[in-house]
């Protein structure tokens, strides 16, 4: 296991980010990991979180005021710490700092993860990078505002403990952050269930233009680039359409996917129980779980589709044969 506090003792300047477009795992665990330094390394006098524009849902959390959104050309930093990125291409501007750094740490728990730093801790079974952050502390040393990103970040990543990375010792390691006095219902609340107007009326056109597929066991959707500009959405308004897709009953996998610019789309996938999301993913250059991927990919919306139901088709075939 990482030896966090052995990292950190040594050094005077750190700096920490996570992956482009972040969500509620990402801003959870790059957060907790500020406010523990904070907390507990004095001797870091340079202690910088690289990250894009954040969901404003997530603002509440300390010292979020403190990101730094711009990715200026900064002095080297004596550590980075990378944290739930799979890869360097997810970090997007602040993998110059990764290439600056005297020294390099990995903390992620995506399975498509194959280590791109000097230390790499890399758990596919943690529910959350967050998850794992918790097991790095030291547990008498998390404060409450620690113990609120970490929760945010765990909640998000278990879609609020329903997902199947939820374990006992996720439920067990949360049950310990509750027992800080955080405001678990609201952390719950308005950082996962509720959503903008503008999301649910995102989210009512996709499920409204879906199509089923493999009798009811596979469901897609997709939004053109001119229906966002129509509604005004960004990206990060398009969180969760894909997991709300899968909750359709009889659908094992689900396949949301968005237009970033003409014959290029953003794929996001979710399964039930024995697809693997991530081995498609990874077929199309992209990554992360068994049970939620992504990747992005160029054509028409209709090729985009084919490739991917055909690499869908083969894992139901296989399990037909088993």
């Amino acid at each position: 296991m990482l030896n966090l506090e052995a990292e950190l003792s040594k050094v005077a300047s750190v700096a920490i980010a996570g992956h482009i477009r972040p969500d509620g795992d990402c801003v959870g665990s790059c957060m907790g990991l500020y406010l523990y330094i904070k907390d507990n390394f004095p001797a870091v006098k340079r202690l910088d979180v690289f990250l894009e524009r954040i969901p404003p849902s997530m603002e509440f959390i300390q010292g979020t005021e403190a990101i730094k959104h711009d990715f200026l050309d900064e002095a080297p930093y004596e550590l980075f710490i990378s944290l739930d990125s799979g890869d360097t291409g997810r970090l997007g501007a602040a993998a110059k700092y990764l290439d600056m750094a005297a020294r390099t740490v990995c903390i992620d728990h995506h399975i498509s993860n194959k280590g791109y730093a000097d230390e790499n801790y890399i758990v596919p079974d943690a529910s959350s990078t967050s998850e794992l952050l918790y097991t790095l502390f030291d547990p008498e040393k998390i404060s409450v505002p620690v113990a609120e990103a970490l929760y945010m970040g765990i909640v998000n990543d278990t879609g609020a403990f329903q997902y199947s990375c939820c374990s006992s010792k996720t439920m067990e390691i949360a049950g310990k952050l509750m027992d800080k006095g955080i405001d678990f219902t609201r952390i719950m609340d308005e950082t996962f269930y509720q959503k903008t107007y503008l999301q649910q009326q995102i989210l009512g056109r996709a499920l409204l233009e879906s199509m089923m597929l493999f009798d009811g066991r596979c469901i897609v959707s997709g939004i053109r680039k001119k229906d966002m500009d129509f509604y005004g959405v960004t990206p990060a308004d398009l969180d969760g359409i894909s997991a709300q897709l899968r909750n359709t009953k009889g659908v094992e996998v689900a396949i949301f996917v968005y237009e970033t610019k003409n014959q290029e789309f953003k794929v996001s996938m979710r399964s039930n129980k024995f697809v693997d999301v991530s081995a498609i993913a990874s077929y199309f250059g992209g990554g992360g779980h068994v049970r939620a991927a992504g990747c992005s990919m160029q054509g028409s919306f209709h090729d985009v589709l084919n490739n991917l139901t055909a690499q869908i088709e083969k894992q139901f075939l296989r399990e037909n044969e088993q």
